[in-house]
């Protein structure tokens, strides 16, 4: 199961993994480019993948997701939390949170724990940008004031590696690592005329080089990785020093779940 699956990194993988064999899913919000990866995913491996359409700026989406999933499969062996987005200016959603600190880490916080007895393995999208992250889980709307796009992405990517730390811990049945996959070329800041030139010209890597280690962490036998950990490249890696502090992971856990309505 891949999130954030219509383009980019999910796309790549969703096909990476469909070639290998594996029978995967696709989720997405925009249901025309869901449809299309559908079609790629099938152009590739002869298999049409099953596809599910959910926004992950609405919590309530992503509550009727897990019931669907609930409802397709008895197990879902590897839970790819892939979606994600850097967004531009200051935005609340319908829940009343910052919007990168939901789609990219409330979301799947809350989409995993409403599907752990299912899954096998999580696996989740970090980036090294968690480095400007300036995570505080007393308030996770912090970046609403004096918005800064890079620091917001940081934030919520410094609280995707806090989560898969924490869900090792919590789930020990359940290995779950954090990844890097470089800087790559997608749709991340297609409305931004600066950022989409950026993308275009300097030397990102392919989405296939990004989605490299996270179809590597589906397939890795448990036992050659660190349950918890974060990768670069196929290669553990020690992310900065906030990233990897357990008082913080465990206070953003019950931040977390006190925000999306779980008991901790």
């Amino acid at each position: 199961m891949v999130t954030g699956a219509s383009s980019g990194i999910g796309l790549a993988a969703a096909v990476a993994l469909a070639r290998r064999g594996d029978r995967v899913a696709l989720v997405g919000r925009d249901p025309a480019r869901l449809q299309a990866a559908g079609d790629r995913v099938r152009e590739a491996s002869g298999e049409r993948p099953e596809l599910f359409r959910a926004d992950f700026a609405v919590l309530d989406d992503v509550r009727g997701l897990a019931e669907r999933l609930r409802a397709a499969y008895d197990r879902i062996d590897v839970l790819a939390n892939n979606a994600g987005a850097i967004v531009l200016e200051p935005l609340s959603t319908v829940d009343g949170f910052e919007l990168s600190i939901q789609a990219n880490h409330l979301a799947p916080f809350l989409l995993s724990n409403l599907l752990i007895d299912r899954v096998g393995r999580l696996v989740v999208t970090a980036s090294g940008a968690h480095r400007s992250g300036v995570l505080d889980p007393d308030d996770l709307n912090a970046a609403l004031r004096r918005y800064r796009p890079m620091r917001a992405y940081g934030t919520s990517k410094q609280a995707n590696i806090l989560f898969a730390a924490e869900a090792a811990r919590r789930w020990p049945d359940v290995p779950a690592y954090s990844f890097h996959p470089g800087v790559v070329r997608t749709r991340f800041g297609a409305d931004s005329r600066l950022l989409a030139l950026g993308m275009r010209v300097l030397p990102f890597r392919s989405p296939e080089k990004g989605a490299e280690t996270l179809v590597w962490l589906a397939n890795q036998p448990a036992s050659r990785l660190v349950d918890g950990g974060y990768y670069a490249d196929r290669r553990l890696r020690r992310p900065w020093p906030r990233a990897a502090d357990p008082a913080l992971a465990a206070r953003l856990w019950t931040a977390s779940a006190t925000a999306v309505g779980l008991a901790d």
